[in-house]
Order: structure tokens, then sequence, then C-alpha cells
């Protein structure tokens, strides 16, 4: 593995173009190790270890753990299908379908997104203060799902309620809807995380039902009277 770091062939072998490729090794290795391991206890000299390198070149490339754990977190989300990621049928049957249909989803799907998922919720729900903060600067300013492209085209559909403001139902997807999903997808390895959703009657079908009934209540554009 070690060659594999430090090795570039004649064409390609440009200092800053090396570098860019280590770092891009270093963080591939990091995200597994944090995903297995979680992110506590997740060490930088293992990943060093792995690799053949030394643990100083990892901090050379990122700063700290949490530099590392950071962007192995901006990569992770930037990994996940965003909302308008979605069959053309279920796009065109609009925004509350778009969401039944993303947390109807079967638990396989996600599977192929195992590792950045993982670290996506070890950032939202296992990092501290200092993290958190950084991350929501991040999701806030680049916004890697579409969640504001989405609230928009429901606004654009006479979907979504358009009394307040569009970046207050942004706010509400996010700290809802995608909880919700996790909770789904995840309660059974983090029960600690998601508990009330053992307390949900109904099978998984009928609580996104619930679920969606609720949202619309919130953001959809209330009914005539």
């Amino acid at each position: 593995m070690s060659d594999s770091v430090h090795s570039e062939s004649s064409v390609t072998g440009v200092p800053v173009r090396r570098s860019v490729r280590k770092r891009s090794i270093i963080l591939s290795t990091a995200m597994q190790h944090f995903a297995t391991h979680g992110y506590q206890a997740a060490r930088v000299g293992d990943m060093a270890n792995e690799l053949g390198i030394a643990k100083g070149s990892v901090f050379q490339h990122f700063g700290s753990k949490d530099g590392l754990f950071f962007e192995a977190y901006k990569s992770a989300l930037r990994a996940l299908p965003p909302y308008l990621s979605v069959p053309a049928d279920v796009r065109e049957a609009g925004f509350f379908a778009i969401v039944h249909y993303r947390l109807s989803l079967p638990i396989e799907y996600w599977e192929k997104y195992r590792v950045p998922y993982r670290i996506v919720l070890l950032g939202n729900y296992g990092s501290d203060l200092d993290l958190k903060k950084r991350i929501a600067h991040f999701v806030s300013t680049e916004d890697p799902l579409g969640t504001a492209a989405f609230v928009q085209m429901g606004i654009d559909r006479g979907e979504v309620r358009t009394d307040v403001d569009p970046t207050l139902v942004t706010s509400v997807m996010e700290c809802t809807f995608e909880r919700m999903q996790d909770a789904l997808f995840t309660a059974e390895p983090d029960r600690d995380l998601f508990h009330r959703i053992g307390h949900i009657n109904g099978n998984r079908e009928q609580t996104v039902d619930q679920f969606v009934k609720i949202l619309r209540g919130a953001i959809g554009v209330p009914s005539s009277p």
C-alpha cells in the first residue's frame, strides 16, 4: 500500500498531483475507519499504519483529526443522492410524492451508501459542537443534497406554502425529513439515537404516510376552507 501512496509515473509525477492523489487516498482510508469504528475510536495512527505513511503526514494534509473527519463528512454528504435524484414519474408526481418515495426506499438501497451514510450520521449526531458548527456552515453554503432547490420546486408547483421564508421551509426539511429518514434506516443499529421510532404503532409504510401527512400540514399550501 505504501508504494501506491508514494509512487507516481513519470508522466504524472508532478508534486502537486502526487500530493492531491495522496490526500485522496488518505481520505478514502479515513472514511472506512470512521465508518467502522466511529469518530472517537478511530485512530489516525492506525490509518497511517494501514497506508504505510507517517502519522504526521496525515496531519500535514488535514491539520488534525477534526479536520480529517470534517473533510470525510463533506465527501460523504456529496456522495449521497440529492432530493431530486428520483425516477422521472416520481418527480412528475410532485414534492410530497418525492418525500414519500425517498422515505419508502428499501434499506437495501442505502447499502451502497453504507460508508458515507454512516459518516454523515456520525457528524450529525455524534460530533462535538465545534464540528457541528462547521458542518452546519458547510451544509448551508453548499447544500449538497439540493434541499433549497427541492423546496423551490415545491413552491413553483404550488405545493409548498409561500407565506413563510423559503429558507425556513428548507430548515424544516433538514430538521424533520432527514431525521425521519435516518430513524427509519438506522433505528436498529442506533436505537440510542432514535429511541422514539420504537414507540410508533403500525408498520413502516404507515409511519411514512403519517410523517408525510404531518409535513404537508406544516409546509404544504393550506387547503381552501
